[in-house]
C-alpha cells in the first residue's frame, strides 16, 4: 500500500509553536475557527442585537458534520459532550438489560450506564467483542479507536455480531472521526466529541439516531431547540418534538458552534481521505523509527500510537516543547494535518537522547 505524507497544509490554517502529538487530548483550532469565536465574543461584548449568537452556524455545523458521517442531517443532533448523549441512550434501556463494551473502554462510554444500578454489564477483550455479543445482549457500546492505545476496533465483525443477535450499537468514535471514515448509518447510535480529530472548540459534540433506533429514544431534555417548530413554542410545554434527531439537541454553546462551522467546513475542503493517508503515514513512519529504537508499539494501522512503559517520559519531552500524552501507562502519539516528518524526526530524536528543545 502506498502511503503519503504530506508537509502540515490547510492554506496555512495552522502554525503551531510546539511540537504537538496530542490531538487525541484536544485538536488545535484553525485560524478561520479562532477568528469566528473571536468575531462572536467580540460582538457579545459590544452589545449583540441578535442575541447570544446565529443558529444558522448550528445548523451548517449539523449538515457539515452529517456529509462527514455520510447520513442525513435529519439523523444528527447536537450537543455539548458525549457523556450526555451517552447517558440519554443509557436512560432508555429497560432494567436489567445487558450492555457489552470493551475492556478497558473510555470512561464516558461505561459510567452513564453503571450508575444506573439495575443494568448488568459486561466486558470482553476488544479483540474478541465480537464474540462475547450472545442471545440476551441489549446493547454493544465501544469506541472505533481506543482512547488509551489507538487500537481500531473490528467494526464489520461486531456490527454483524450485533445483528445476528438482535442488540443494538452505540459508536463512540471521538478517537476517529475526523481522520477515519465514518459510516455513521451502521450504528443504532454513534457519538464523537469534536474537540479532537474534528478541530472544533469544546462544547461541541454530535449524536447520530437512526430512524429505528430513535423510536425507544425518548427525548429526556428536551428544550426549545427540540421543537418542531422552532421559536413558535418559547412558552409552555411543547407539544411536538421534532420528528427528526433534532429533538435530542442540546441548547449550543453558540461560541463553540460559532468555531466548529469553519473547522468542519475546513475538514470538508481537505477530505477525509487524504487527512487518513497523512495521518497513518506520520503513524507509521514514527512507529518503524520506535521499533529501530528497540521500543514495541501497541499494534495498530491508527493515527494514534501508543508505547507501552514510556509513559513517563511525556513530562520530560513537554520540557523540550514536545507535546504528547500519558495513557494507561501508554506515551501516546496521534498525528494529524499539522504535523510533518519533521516532528517524528524530532520526537525520536528525544526519545533517543539526542537533540535539544523545539526550535
Amino acid at each position: 500500500m502506498e502511503t503519503q505524507i504530506l508537509e502540515p497544509t490547510a492554506g496555512g490554517e495552522f502554525a503551531p509553536t510546539t511540537t504537538y502529538l496530542n490531538t487525541s487530548s484536544c485538536g488545535l483550532l484553525p485560524r478561520r475557527t479562532v477568528r469566528a469565536v473571536a468575531a462572536l465574543a467580540q460582538e457579545l461584548a459590544d452589545g449583540r442585537p441578535g442575541g447570544a449568537g446565529d443558529f444558522s452556524a448550528v445548523t451548517a455545523a449539523r449538515e457539515s458534520f452529517a456529509r462527514l458521517a455520510g447520513v442525513p442531517h435529519e439523523r444528527v443532533a447536537v450537543g455539548g459532550s458525549v457523556s450526555v448523549h451517552v447517558g440519554l441512550i443509557a436512560a432508555s434501556l429497560p432494567p436489567g438489560s445487558e450492555v457489552l463494551f470493551p475492556e478497558g473502554e473510555y470512561a464516558s462510554v461505561i459510567t452513564p450506564f453503571t450508575v444506573r444500578g439495575d443494568l448488568k454489564t459486561r466486558f470482553a477483550p476488544l479483540e474478541g467483542l465480537a464474540d462475547a455479543v450472545r442471545p440476551g445482549t441489549a446493547l454493544v457500546a465501544f469506541s472505533s479507536v481506543q482512547s488509551a492505545d489507538g487500537r481500531v476496533a473490528d467494526m464489520a465483525a461486531v456490527r454483524a455480531a450485533a445483528a445476528a443477535h438482535g442488540a443494538r450499537t452505540l459508536l463512540d468514535a471521538s478517537q476517529s472521526a475526523g481522520w477515519q471514515p465514518l459510516a455513521a448509518g451502521d450504528w443504532d447510535y454513534t457519538v464523537t466529541g469534536g474537540f479532537k480529530f474534528l478541530l472544533c472548540p469544546r462544547g461541541v459534540s454530535f449524536l447520530t439516531v437512526t430512524e429505528d433506533a430513535q423510536e425507544a429514544l425518548p427525548p429526556l431534555h428536551a428544550g426549545t431547540f427540540a421543537a418542531e417548530r422552532l421559536w413558535e413554542t418559547t412558552y409552555g410545554p411543547i407539544e411536538e418534538t421534532a420528528t427528526s434527531a433534532r429533538r435530542y439537541d442540546e441548547p449550543p454553546a453558540f461560541l463553540s458552534y460559532h468555531g466548529a462551522e469553519q473547522s468542519l467546513a475546513l475538514l470538508e475542503e481537505i477530505g477525509i481521505d487524504a487527512v487518513l493517508a497523512h495521518d497513518t503515514a506520520l503513524a507509521r513512519l514514527f512507529r518503524a523509527g520506535l521499533v529501530e529504537l528497540g521500543h514495541e508499539p501497541v499494534p495498530a494501522d491508527s493515527a494514534i500510537v501508543a508505547v507501552p512503559g514510556l509513559g513517563h517520559r511525556a513530562r520530560e519531552l513537554a520540557g523540550s516543547g514536545i507535546l504528547l500524552s500519558e495513557r494507561a501507562g501508554n506515551l501516546r502519539a496521534s498525528f494529524h494535518l499539522y504535523n510533518s516528518p519533521a516532528d517524528v524526526e524530532r520526537v525520536l530524536d528525544r526519545l533517543a537522547g539526542r537533540g535539544s528543545a523545539v526550535g
